[in-house]
């Protein structure tokens, strides 16, 4: 890795990009015209001082996921986010490695849902990017790393969720993200960073274990659902969740929603300002 040219080139391309472009609030007293550190780290899941140390060329060895958050929260082009991965000392991932690039035209429909709570997920159902509605919703993701970003484990291992599900719904919830992974499994046996997350999870749960090498079908796709979000401040919502499969960039999006003009409208609104409104103080 060259440190000085990659760390250079994720100084120059943080300094370019317009906050309002990528969500955050610029504020009134906002002096830089780009993105703060501190902004650019959130945005990619990591944290402030992993982000310094790597462009001061500090850190020499930044793994292809790190380097794929970040082309992400710049909103590189393909040829920027090939040039950064050959800094970094990585191939650009081809066809046989799940793909977790959000693309242009869908960042742009993404953009279009920036007051809506959404979240993306690649094939693995590892967290690719959740809007700053979601967290005000379900509870900040940015501070996730490695395996907590991974729905399977969250679900099966990770601490308790803002979701309210009977012990049914959550068993077949679980058997659907595991038979989903199993899917992926096949349609990229080449991916070893996906090996390596099935041994874990193996090792981690019986309970995936048993799910994995069963012979049973799993519930039917349940796409389009209602979930009951418990929020701490302003208690129960009902919304509608959609999951919205991008077929050629195997992307799964999850948008959260509330019938117009009920009282989940109003919840799922407050919640929202509550939870965005330090952002822009």
């Amino acid at each position: 890795m060259d440190t000085w040219e990659f760390g250079r080139m994720v100084r120059r391309r943080r300094d370019r990009v317009p906050p309002e472009a990528v969500g955050v609030p610029a504020g009134p007293r906002r002096r830089a015209s780009g993105l703060r550190r501190e902004e650019l780290a959130q945005l990619a899941g990591i944290s402030t001082d992993y982000l310094t140390r790597l462009e001061q060329g500090r850190s020499t060895a930044p793994s292809a996921q790190v380097v794929e958050a970040l082309a992400q929260a710049l909103r590189l082009s393909d040829s920027e986010r090939d040039l950064l991965f050959r800094l970094a000392g990585h191939t650009t991932p081809g066809p046989d490695v799940v793909p977790s690039r959000v693309t242009p035209s869908v960042q742009r429909l993404l953009d279009r849902l920036s007051y809506t709570p959404v979240v993306v997920y690649d094939a693995t159902w590892t967290l690719v990017l959740a809007n700053a509605p979601f967290d005000a919703l379900m509870g900040e993701t940015s501070s996730w790393r490695g395996i907590e970003r991974n729905a399977v484990w969250r679900n099966l291992l990770g601490p308790d969720s803002r979701v309210v599900h009977t012990p049914q719904a959550q068993a077949d919830h679980e058997a659907r993200l595991v038979a989903d992974l199993r899917l992926t499994a096949s349609r990229y046996p080449a991916d070893r960073t996906l090996r390596r997350l099935v041994g874990e999870l193996r090792e981690l749960s019986p309970r995936f274990a048993a799910l994995w090498d069963s012979d049973v079908p799993p519930p039917s796709p349940d796409n389009s659902k209602r979930k009951v979000v418990d929020h701490p401040a302003v208690g129960r919502i009902t919304l509608d969740c959609d999951t919205l499969f991008v077929v050629g960039d195997d992307l799964r999006i999850s948008v959260y929603t509330a019938e117009p003009g009920t009282e989940d409208a109003d919840r799922l609104a407050l919640a929202i300002v509550l939870g965005t409104q330090s952002l822009v103080e």
